[in-house]
């Protein structure tokens, strides 16, 4: 077999192996079509990411009171990792981001919920993409499995009674208004999280620990212009 299509074969096994000792794990990937938009020359793609809070014990050290601490984290971790591999790194950050969530549906059995948030039958919505790998080479990639969205058959769908403002319709976000409520004095969102997302029953045991929930909220209520 030949040197190139050995390599191939094994980045995948070799890559997760890198990625473990950070917390985070192979999220699939695929092969763009020839010459598609903003992809050309690019073989393959990986995505990676993180599932319940692995990735939290590996972070939380790095916390240093200086904005966007979980963005520059990923960068000093992958970068060196992108470079071992041949591989040019990108981020769902940053004014030039792809768009993660349309290569997620195409490389990781993921659906759409009623949230916005994409779904995975064994994580429910306790995970995340944080960045892709774009090779120039053909990269073997595990197979994908494909099931039904569990939100099809999930009965009630509490996700979308859950939340104190009724934020989520099943069609549409009301950002304002989540965002309004969460800055009350009577509000536990900030604390205990989204109380929609905490109420899907789909992979409950991989639901971020306390820290990690009380860091993306307080992430997200400066994102909306409100202290934390």
């Amino acid at each position: 077999m030949p040197l190139e299509q050995r390599r191939a074969e094994s980045v995948a096994v070799e890559l997760a192996g890198a990625l473990s000792a950070h917390g985070l794990i192979l999220r699939g990937g695929f092969h763009p079509l020839p010459h598609e938009a903003g992809l050309e020359a690019i073989a393959t793609v990986v995505l990676i990411g993180n599932a319940g809070g692995a990735v939290w014990d590996a972070f939380a050290p790095d916390i240093d009171g200086e904005r966007n601490p979980l963005d520059r984290w990923t960068r000093r971790v992958i970068d060196p990792i992108a470079e071992t591999f041949g591989a040019r790194a990108v981020y769902p950050f940053g004014a030039a981001a792809p768009s993660f969530q349309s290569w997620a549906l195409r490389s990781d059995n993921v659906h759409s919920s009623p949230l916005g948030i994409l779904i995975h039958p064994e994580f429910g919505l306790w995970h995340a993409y944080r960045a892709a790998l774009l090779f120039q080479e053909h990269v073997d990639l595990p197979a994908r499995s494909s099931t039904a969205s569990p939100c099809d058959t999930c009965a009630g769908r509490p996700c979308l009674s859950a939340c104190p403002v009724t934020a989520f319709s099943g069609a549409a976000y009301d950002l304002a208004a989540c965002a309004d409520h969460i800055s009350t004095p009577t509000s536990h969102c900030l604390s205990v999280g989204c109380h929609a997302r905490n109420a899907c029953p789909v992979g409950t045991e991989w639901r971020y620990p306390e820290a990690q929930t009380r860091f993306h909220m307080a992430a997200f209520h400066r994102s909306v212009g409100r202290p934390s």
